[in-house]
């Protein structure tokens, strides 16, 4: 059975091995711009559960009788400190801001992208919050192990630039102005064309062409 779930409940098990334990945007120092480029298995988890603890779900996943097909992260940028050392600039205080998502390679090009990110947008609408923020990256290239989504992805959900760069922008939406939280998310989880298990490989940032 499919289902969405928060991120503080994901078995981290199920996620491969440079997302478990990945802690790139958790990390206060500078690192090279790639996930995986710092991996604390224990750091992650109890990043999630401190989140979770101090301001509310942290995420939302997409899981099928135990595997993950695709999860989102996002919190304040508090909990975020890689964030400012990002080319275009740290992002604004009080927003939640969309970390990072990766959908497993089976699961691509299924919609469960577009789920989740309005999984996000709906949750964070609901409690309250009336906009989120998240880094991009331009162009046509490998996204497999960059810590950001696609750009012409975010904008095709509503999101525009709110501080440009060439390579990684700062955008931004305004949740009032949508309705996607309005949807039934559960039904639309059923009916996408996914396999019935997701590859347990190597991680997949979702591209620009996930719909």
């Amino acid at each position: 059975m499919r289902k969405i779930i928060g991120l503080s409940m994901l078995d981290r098990q199920s996620l491969p091995a440079h997302c478990a334990g990945c802690v790139f945007w958790e990390t206060a120092t500078r690192l090279p711009f790639e996930c995986g480029s710092r991996c604390n298995d224990q750091q992650a988890l109890e990043w999630v559960r401190t989140v979770s603890a101090e301001w509310g779900e942290c995420g939302r996943a997409v899981v099928e009788d135990g595997e993950t097909m695709g999860f989102i992260k996002y919190a304040p940028p508090v909990y975020l400190p890689q964030a400012r050392h990002l080319p275009a600039g740290p992002p604004e205080t009080g927003v939640p801001l969309i970390a990072c998502m990766h959908i497993a390679p089976n699961a691509r090009r299924a919609g469960v992208g577009g789920l989740l990110l309005r999984a996000a947008m709906r949750d964070l609408a609901m409690r309250g919050e009336r906009s989120v923020q998240a880094y991009a990256v331009t162009g046509s290239r490998d996204l497999s192990h960059m810590p950001v989504v696609g750009m012409e992805f975010l904008l095709r959900h509503g999101f525009t630039v709110s501080r440009p760069h060439p390579e990684t922008p700062l955008l931004r939406v305004d949740l009032r102005a949508l309705a996607s939280w309005t949807e039934n998310l559960e039904a639309v989880l059923e009916s996408l064309k996914i396999p019935l298990r997701a590859s347990r490989g190597e991680p997949v940032t979702l591209a620009k062409g996930d719909r």
